[in-house]
């Protein structure tokens, strides 16, 4: 048997810690999964201190908090760039073939 008492998971991760994860999980590039695996940490627990971080904040008539616009504009801005992309590649051919 193991003599090892359990540490409440509470005390295992920072204030800082927890509010760096949640800014890369919010404003970086990567998706909640990949920010919490790169983390080693379970991606459970970066959503719930996600959730905490938004509940806290002012909402508008709409009940959109400032982040959720954010999170839907930066990925109207990734889907908008992956268009460009293609629309430069398809001009790029037409113009060989005149």
């Amino acid at each position: 048997m193991s003599t090892k008492s359990k540490k409440p998971t509470s005390s295992i991760y920072t204030k800082e810690f927890k509010e760096n994860a949640v800014r890369l999980a919010l404003f970086g590039d990567k998706s909640q999964a990949e920010v919490a695996r790169e983390l080693g940490m379970p991606s459970w627990k970066l959503r719930d201190w996600i959730r905490a971080v938004k509940s806290t904040m002012p909402q508008d008539a709409a009940g959109k908090s400032p982040l959720d616009e954010l999170a839907a504009l930066k990925k109207e801005n990734k889907a908008l760039r992956t268009d460009l992309e293609i629309l430069k590649k398809a001009a790029a051919y037409f113009a060989k073939s005149l």
